[in-house]
């Protein structure tokens, strides 16, 4: 009995041991399913053969009676289109001659809609030569020139000739204004064929006539030849030679100092302040034909002036001008930007009260034109202190107006030649007296 006993114990507890041996003998004899997919993967690279199973390409679709119908509808409206009906009276040649010139036609149509839209665009996009025409030249050079501009420079210097103190002579007033004009347009024209290269990059100055090649560099500079020799010479030799010194003066300003210094010193900002105070000057030496208080005094209110005006007009193009490679006051120091703009705004109410110090214009002037220069000080603190595009906008729409009127109001002011006379005869009176009080 205990021999019996001894055999079961031992038989019980190997069973477990016996299990597990039998399950991994299993595992190492039979074939499982990731060896099988092993067993695949080798026989496919090594023997570069596909196992997976071809589809048979999808028969096409069956159309509906539907589309049937419609497409015969529209067979039958092609094959049945009416053509017109020949006179009577011509021979049957030339009908059957019109008739196959009429299906020539026809097929070239459908030729050329049957080529690609992209062809098209890719000859749209070809670099193509531009002819100039003469019709379109006036144009061209009105843009080269930058007519607009000119036009805003030769309106300062005739305000400048109308504020001078002597009689009006028109004359030499047309003289002084066509010179003023001719050597704005070549300063112009100067300055769009130094920066072809920049202007490319800009949205607001890349369809300039010389960015987009309707006209050669050679015609434009001979053009820009063509005004400002004549421009300079008319100032000299008909008005006086200090306006042309002032005009010759400017262009090199202009041309030589400001165009250059864009791309290199925020400081081209002040040069071209300078270079658009110079006009209202050259007005004032064309009357007098002297260098006065009062053309410095003119000379300083568009000194001032420009600067609301620029840096409110370069605040909404600052991409362009970074783009372009220019060195502004916008891209690189946005808060100078927007507190010289203030500073001259508020420059403009002491300029406007120094006028009647030096004898120019009455004691009404300042205080007339004290509302628009608030006003603009105004949307000026308004650009200093949100410094966003819409109160640079409104700011550079302000400046727009607000220098005519400016100037219109001080025309109205101007002391006349009478005030003046009377003034300088009872200095003398009294001067006189007082050298008779002096005598024994």
């Amino acid at each position: 009995g205990l021999f019996v006993w001894h055999l079961k114990n031992t038989g019980i507890r190997q069973i477990p041991c016996q299990f597990v041996h039998l399950c991994r003998v299993a595992n190492h004899r039979l074939i499982t399913f990731q060896y099988f997919n092993f067993l695949k993967r080798m026989y496919v690279t090594q023997y570069n053969k596909d196992l997976s199973q071809r589809v048979k390409p999808k028969s096409d679709s069956v159309a509906s009676p539907f589309r049937e119908l419609q497409q015969l509808d529209q067979e039958k409206k092609i094959i049945h289109k009416i053509r017109p009906i020949p006179p009577v009276h011509q021979p049957l040649s030339d009908i059957s001659s019109r008739n196959e010139l009429g299906e020539a036609k026809s097929v070239s149509a459908a030729e050329d809609l049957v080529a690609p839209v992209k062809a098209e665009s890719k000859d749209d996009r070809q670099w193509k030569e531009m002819k100039l025409r003469l019709d379109d030249l006036p144009g061209i050079l009105a843009r080269l020139s930058k007519i607009k501009l000119t036009a805003l420079v030769v309106s300062t210097a005739s305000a400048g000739f109308a504020m001078a103190p002597v009689p009006f002579d028109l004359t030499c007033f047309l003289l002084a204004s066509l010179g003023t004009g001719l050597a704005s347009c070549a300063a112009n024209s100067i300055n769009q064929f130094f920066e072809v290269p920049f202007d490319s990059n800009m949205n607001r100055t890349k369809n300039r006539p010389l960015v987009r090649g309707q006209i050669s560099p050679l015609l434009a500079v001979c053009f820009a030849a063509s005004c400002g020799v004549p421009g300079i010479a008319l100032l000299t030799l008909a008005v006086n030679p200090l306006t042309g010194a002032l005009g010759a003066f400017n262009i090199f300003l202009y041309t030589c100092c400001y165009t250059p210094m864009k791309r290199m010193s925020i400081a081209n900002t002040w040069v071209g302040a300078v270079v658009g105070a110079i006009p209202p000057v050259m007005g004032w030496t064309a009357a007098t034909g002297s260098l006065d208080a009062g053309a410095l005094l003119l000379g300083g209110i568009l000194y001032s002036w420009q600067f609301p005006h620029f840096n409110a007009l370069s605040w909404g193009l600052r991409e362009d001008y970074s783009r372009g490679g220019y060195c502004m006051m916008s891209v690189t120091h946005p808060g100078l930007c927007r507190r010289v703009a203030l500073r001259h705004c508020l420059a403009l109410i002491g300029l406007s009260t120094v006028a009647p110090l030096l004898d120019i214009t009455t004691w009404t002037f300042p205080i007339i034109s004290l509302p628009i220069n608030l006003y603009i000080s105004y949307l000026g603190f308004r650009f200093y202190r949100d410094a966003d595009r819409r109160s640079s906008r409104r700011l550079f729409f302000c400046s727009l107006w607000h220098l005519p009127m400016l100037l219109l109001v001080m025309f109205t002011c101007k002391k006349s030649l009478l005030e003046k006379e009377d003034k300088g005869d009872l200095l003398g009176e009294s001067h006189a007296r007082a050298m008779e009080i002096r005598l024994p």
